[in-house]
C-alpha cells in the first residue's frame, strides 16, 4: 500500500463522514462537488470532513484507484464509500441519506 492510499485510508476510517472534492465546503470548485455539500448540509451532516483533491495530484488519482470509482467528489461514512454526487442525489431523494447520516 503506497502512501497515499495508506493516508486516505486512515482519513476515512478516523473520522465518521469523509467528502473528497474539488474545492473547498465554504468554496466548491466544482458543481458536482458544491451540490454534495448542500445535500450533506441539507440533511443536517455537521462534523463533515472535505479534502480538496486539487491541493495534491496523488491524492487526486489516489482516492479514484482506492475506492475504484473514477469520479470526484467521493463520499464515505463510517469507512464506507457512498458514492458520487448522482448517487448522493439518488439517496437524498429516496431518504436513504438522511437514515445513513442520522447517527
Amino acid at each position: 500500500m503506497s502512501d497515499v492510499q495508506a493516508w486516505i485510508k486512515e482519513t476515512v476510517t478516523s473520522h465518521p463522514v469523509v467528502l473528497f472534492m474539488k474545492g473547498t465546503a465554504q468554496f466548491p470548485q466544482c458543481g458536482f462537488s458544491g451540490r454534495a455539500i448542500e445535500l450533506l448540509k441539507s440533511v443536517g451532516v455537521e462534523n463533515l470532513v472535505t479534502v480538496n483533491v486539487l491541493e495534491d495530484e496523488g491524492v487526486r488519482q489516489g482516492i479514484k484507484e482506492f475506492s475504484n470509482w473514477p469520479t470526484i467528489p467521493q463520499l464515505y461514512v463510517k469507512g464506507e464509500f457512498i458514492g458520487g454526487a448522482d448517487i448522493l442525489n439518488e439517496m437524498h431523494e429516496s431518504g436513504e441519506l438522511q437514515t445513513l447520516l442520522k447517527d
